[in-house]
């Protein structure tokens, strides 16, 4: 009998997994506290807005008699000033918010029958009426800065555009098809043409255009009060410093009228959005947006690459200074169109470099941030008294010393630097 060997093979094991080239999932919980500790943009812009707030709420309570007396007796019950603080920054905040975009008051009253649904609107009107001017202004001080110009004249590009549209619209009998469309062009020709001047002189001469564009700021509002004091331009039935209105062909339709004919948001609005659709074309899909944003960059490579550094700077100001005088236009045309005093433009090119700053040079910001400093300057006026009208004026101020020095915003929060390094807004030629 012969012995057989059995031989019994051991299973095979299941084949590794292959890893090769595999990496670990990322934590979505880290990566989003990480970029919340990072002085990236979008980061600074947001805490920027929370500091100004912040310090506007200390400043409302230093400046408040009733709750800076509950601080004599902190010691003994803290509780007073705590409370006495809290309700003061949240009625004025709260006030600011019912100014600028909805009244809690008429709501209640709209509920039980008491207002109209125009009323409801009121609030969000003037937000949108105060920021139409300033997403022509910012646009105008944004697309100088993507060329490192600094456009700090768009408050006199807005007044002559005021006027420029203002000529035509009460010297001209036309149909309102073509009255209008050429109201609002003369505005942008003559924004265009005061716009034109520092970008000649840097070009030419290489004066800075901080300089004289401010001059010219000055040499715009003085010339407003002379023309409004000539036969061709004054009123003819006041005795006031006040222009002769425009004709109804040359006046922009109100949006709203039909819902509450106070509410004086206008065709402006539609035209500064589709400007701002156009001029973020203008930047990303053009040529001419590319001369700009290399020269911009850095004017000494794209002078080596062959671009005309002298006509960018002429044509960048001049296409600035037509954004603002559409801005003037707006006004003229618009809730101005009863005539204008020197009082008219307030101060709407130096707050579109605030709206530019905040929305980084970039067309859907600008827009954006128009709308925040629109519905703080309704919301300030409508809470009157009860909130300093000052206080829009500190917000901005605040926000655009933050956007300004994202340094300080870094070092107040201890954020960590961004791979690219901290990023500013800068104008060449200092």
């Amino acid at each position: 009998m012969s012995d057989s060997t059995a031989t019994t093979e051991a299973p095979a094991e299941p084949p590794a997994p292959d890893t090769e080239g595999s990496e670990p999932k990322p934590n979505f919980m880290r990566l989003f506290g990480g970029y919340l500790t990072e002085a990236n943009s979008v980061m600074v812009t947001i805490y920027s807005l929370l500091l100004a707030f912040l310090i506007g709420a200390i400043l409302l309570i230093v400046s408040d008699e009733f709750t800076r007396s509950t601080f004599s007796y902190f010691f003994s019950r803290p509780q007073d000033a705590w409370y006495a603080s809290r309700d003061l920054v949240v009625e004025s905040y709260t006030s600011l918010f019912e100014g600028a975009i909805l009244n809690f008051n008429t709501l209640e009253a709209y509920r039980a029958g008491d207002a109209e649904f125009g009323n409801l609107l009121r609030p969000l009107s003037e937000t949108l009426t105060y920021a139409t001017p300033l997403i022509f202004t910012g646009l105008a001080v944004g697309l100088a800065f993507r060329a490192g110009l600094f456009n700090i004249g768009a408050q006199g590009q807005l007044i002559f555009g005021m006027m420029g549209a203002l000529i035509v619209g009460f010297s001209l009998d036309l149909p309102i098809w073509l009255h209008l469309p050429l109201a609002i062009i003369a505005g942008a020709v003559a924004g265009g043409a005061l716009g034109a001047v520092p970008g000649v002189l840097k070009a030419t001469t290489g004066a800075h255009e901080v300089i004289s564009s401010i001059m010219l700021n000055n040499i715009a509002a003085l010339f407003l009060v002379w023309a409004l004091g000539t036969a061709f331009l004054h009123s003819e039935t006041k005795s006031d410093l006040v222009s002769k209105p425009v004709d109804d062909s040359a006046t922009l339709p109100t949006l709203l009228s039909s819902l509450n004919p106070s509410l004086r948001v206008n065709l402006a609005l539609i035209i500064g959005f589709a400007v701002a659709a156009l001029v973020w074309w203008l930047l990303s899909k053009s040529t001419f947006g590319f001369r700009i944003r290399a020269v911009g960059f850095n004017e000494h490579a794209a002078a080596t690459a062959g671009m005309r550094i002298g006509s960018t700077y002429t044509t960048t100001m001049t296409a600035a200074g037509a954004l603002a005088g559409l801005g003037g236009a707006a006004l003229a045309l618009g809730v101005s169109s009863g005539g204008i005093t020197t009082n008219t433009a307030l101060d709407y090119g130096f707050s579109g470099i605030t709206v530019a700053l905040l929305g980084r040079a970039n067309p859907g910001g600008i827009v954006a941030s128009a709308l925040l400093f629109g519905a703080l300057k309704a919301g300030a006026l409508s809470a009157q008294p009860d909130v300093p009208v000052d206080i829009s004026t500190l917000l901005q101020a605040t926000i655009v010393l933050f956007i300004a020095a994202p340094a300080l915003v870094k070092a107040i929060l201890h954020l960590r630097t961004p791979r690219g390094g901290l990023v500013t807004l800068e104008a060449k030629g200092w």
